[in-house]
């Protein structure tokens, strides 16, 4: 799902990164990052690296998905 969810934002001129970290408990985080040349950037961090492309599909604006 996660590909989908990446295909869908590059194809809407999003590029797109992703990392995971530990936190300061311990845990694993994952970071996902999309951005454009227009200046808007969005940042999320989750859980599990699904959990983060969900969310980070959520929070761009639809209309950034007009093909």
């Amino acid at each position: 799902m996660e590909g989908r969810i990446a295909d869908n934002l590059k194809k809407a001129g999003w590029s797109l990164g992703y990392v995971s970290a530990i936190d300061s408990s311990g845990r694993t985080i994952w970071i996902a990052d999309a951005h454009r040349d227009d200046g808007q950037r969005f940042v999320v961090h989750a859980d599990e690296k699904l959990t983060a492309f969900v969310e980070l599909e959520a929070v761009i604006p639809s209309r950034s998905f007009s093909f």
